[in-house]
């Protein structure tokens, strides 16, 4: 007789513990930083648009 394999049951991501941040959220952290040194002139004038 032969036996039907049986399709692999799908095992969940592994549950990750502590602080995560979402991409929208460290993209608007970046543009904030660059943001704010532009603003206090570590970034010249001329790297800016």
């Amino acid at each position: 007789m032969s036996e039907t394999p049986s399709t692999p049951t799908p095992e969940s991501a592994p549950a990750r513990s502590g602080f995560r941040i979402s991409e929208d959220w460290a993209a608007t952290l970046t543009g904030l930083v660059l943001l704010g040194l532009a603003l206090v002139g570590v970034i010249p004038a001329g790297l800016i648009p």
